[in-house]
């Protein structure tokens, strides 16, 4: 069977971690990988990952340890490439996760204000019917960020804030982001070990 392909966004809010990890852990499953990166996603994977402005993004992630030759498996876009094969309905991929979704990204896509490449692909997701992952990262929510929520599940969207879990006994950052990670390769039909389940 072929691999799946998944589209990530990475846009900008507080967060970037969970965008990295979740590359990181669809790569090691042999996963092809787009990604999209917007402007504010790049100002805060450089704050927060230590990106660098002039570093190629496969470099950070070959530094964060993700295996050179899964690297192979990656192809990175930005948000003005509008043309790119995710904003087309007639690319077939398995699904996109904006990881984490600013709110102004929120708005755009509960909208339908398809203005760069993270909101077009986003778009064409829910018009051709496929998994859209959008993890909010903002708190607490006002009213408009709430209704624009509603709006984009009501067209299809799944809302996976980034709550993550405590069950595990996480022993570090990485492992605590880990756990919504899970939830979110479950959501997209991924099999995967990443973290324990709950077992009673």
């Amino acid at each position: 069977m072929k691999n799946k392909t998944i589209v990530i966004a990475i846009s900008g809010a507080s967060g970037s971690i969970y965008g990295i990890r979740l590359i990181k852990a669809l790569l090691a499953l042999n996963t092809s990988v787009m990604v999209i990166l917007s402007d504010s996603g790049l100002k805060v994977l450089e704050h927060e990952m230590g990106v660098k402005k002039d570093e190629p993004f496969k470099e950070f992630l070959i530094s964060y340890g993700i295996d050179i030759n899964k690297v192979m498996n990656l192809e990175i876009f930005f948000q003005d490439e509008i043309s790119k094969s995710p904003a087309s309905g007639s690319f077939v991929h398995s699904g996109m996760v904006v990881a984490p979704c600013s709110m102004k990204t929120l708005a755009g896509i509960s909208q339908g204000f398809a203005d760069n490449l993270i909101t077009r692909s986003a778009d064409v997701c829910l018009k051709e019917k496929r998994p859209l992952i959008l993890v909010p990262r903002e708190t607490p929510y006002n009213l408009i960020h709430l209704e624009n929520m509603a709006r984009a599940n009501r067209a299809g969207a799944v809302i996976l804030p980034p709550n993550p879990s405590f069950y595990t006994f996480p022993k570090t950052i990485e492992n605590l982001v880990d756990t919504v990670v899970a939830r979110i390769l479950d959501h997209l039909k991924i099999d995967h070990h990443l973290v324990s389940r709950w077992k009673s």
